[in-house]
């Protein structure tokens, strides 16, 4: 686990919504449970966050992230064509995806998990969940989850 070996953790957090994404980085922030969040704002800018493209070429400012959290309405790309690319890519495919998104609809749930996502959260309505839920998102998938060692 990357906590134990001394190694920075990073979360892609992709999500259209400012009030949202600041909402994610303070709940995880106060939390400890990540060095860094880098947030991306739509769907393009997480496939050229992940394949370092344009902006994100420099891997040493945009390293490959421990954990993406995706919204699902996204601009430009839509986040379940952002999920089939990371799991279709060899490279991104072992990076866990957890869907965070506001929509609770089941044909959104089933297309997701028929995407391999690794997991599907619909976004709490009031702050305290909220908060609560970056807390326990952060130490699961960052500490607890078990992760494949890199080739």
């Amino acid at each position: 686990m990357a906590e134990l070996t001394g190694e920075p953790l990073h979360i892609l957090l992709v999500e259209d919504n400012e009030d949202h994404a600041e909402l994610v980085i303070r709940g995880m922030r106060d939390q400890q449970v990540a060095n860094t969040i880098h947030h991306v704002s739509d769907g393009e800018k997480a496939l050229d966050y992940l394949f370092n493209r344009g902006a994100y070429a420099d891997t040493g400012k945009n390293p490959p992230p421990n954990l993406v959290l995706l919204d699902l309405r996204l601009p430009r790309v839509d986040g379940l064509e952002v999920l089939k690319t990371i799991k279709t890519a060899p490279d991104l495919l072992r990076i866990p995806v957890v869907i965070l998104t506001s929509s609770d609809a089941e044909s959104d749930i089933a297309q997701s998990y028929d995407y391999h996502a690794n997991s599907y959260v619909v976004k709490p309505l009031d702050f305290k969940t909220f908060t609560r839920l970056m807390k326990d998102l952060g130490f699961y998938w960052l500490g607890w989850n078990a992760k494949p060692i890199k080739d």
